[in-house]
């Protein structure tokens, strides 16, 4: 086994598990290209692993099987680490499907490596600013109020803000699983969201993930639906209007059939059609509205 000729996952991750709905999921930035080709590994009412430092990608599938077969956290991370003459160099992060963690940080990784535990959680690095990245996105991931996907990314930007992989920013990733959260529910993949090389790999995550939020998904808080009437009504329509949607003789005081048409007519073409329902009784989600209004001030 030749490590050195090994390219090092310089990389921070969390590991974690929603006790409300048994969700599974990884969030992981790194100075690496590609990071969630490589680090995040999960199954749904199984595991999440995440595999990085001098990585043993096979960690992934191997831990899942395991995982599979009934094992615990703690007792897949031992059959794994122990077959490895490598995992002195490795850093693996486990968690079960009943929320028990397990993780490794070898001997041998690169200063400064560490983790931290908690409740369904584990966060873990290296090359990293210091104990304090780790420190933080445990911290963060505690007192985040939201799903599982919200605490993932509260705690990933908080590992940043405290210095993050010492060598810089590259690549992020998001994913998380559900029984038949997929597309369609076709599969369990219910967020798969990657940046592979960017200055900002976090933001752009963000920024993506928004958008797939939005597409895909439907966490939406029904405090933030709207009525369409009135002022909204008006802006709404002047705003199909100037992107081409809505004609100028079409425009009404009231909100109108043809509205509702171009307003529909938008919404298939940004695929926003999981947010459609509500407009039959004349509402709309804010996120939409607020979606809508930036697509129109980026073409005055």
């Amino acid at each position: 086994m030749h490590l050195q000729s090994k390219p090092k996952l310089s990389t921070f991750s969390i590991v974690a598990r929603d006790p409300s709905n048994a969700d599974l999921g990884i969030a992981v930035q790194s100075k690496f290209p590609c990071v969630g080709s490589v680090v995040p590994w999960a199954a749904a009412e199984v595991g999440a692993i995440a595999t990085q430092a001098w990585a043993n990608v096979s960690y992934g599938p191997r831990g899942l099987e395991l995982l599979r077969d009934g094992n615990s956290a703690s007792e897949t991370l031992a059959t794994l680490v122990k077959s490895d003459e490598g995992a002195q160099h490795r850093q693996v992060g486990i968690i079960d499907s009943k929320g028990g963690v397990a993780v490794h940080t070898g001997e041998e990784c690169m200063s400064w490596a560490g983790h931290v535990t908690g409740d369904g959680y584990t966060c873990q690095g290296n090359i990293l600013a210091g104990e304090a990245v780790v420190i933080d996105m445990a911290e963060a991931y505690e007192r985040t109020e939201g799903d599982l996907l919200d605490k993932l990314l509260a705690a990933l930007k908080a590992g940043q803000s405290a210095g993050g992989d010492r060598r810089g920013m590259q690549s992020a990733s998001l994913y998380v699983v559900r029984k038949e959260g997929g597309y369609e529910g076709g599969n369990d993949r219910y967020v798969d969201v990657r940046v592979d090389d960017h200055p900002t790999p976090i933001g752009e995550l963000e920024r993506i993930f928004k958008l797939y939020d939005m597409t895909l998904l439907s966490r939406e808080d029904p405090s933030n639906l709207l009525k369409i009437e009135g002022p909204v009504a008006n802006k709404i329509q002047m705003m199909l209007r100037d992107l081409g949607y809505l004609k100028e003789d079409d425009l009404a005081e009231t909100w109108s059939p043809n509205a509702l048409a171009a307003l529909q007519e938008w919404t298939n073409t940004e695929n926003f059609e999981n947010k459609a329902g509500v407009y039959t009784e004349n509402k709309i989600w804010k996120s939409v509205l607020d979606y809508l209004t930036e697509q129109w001030n980026e073409q005055r």
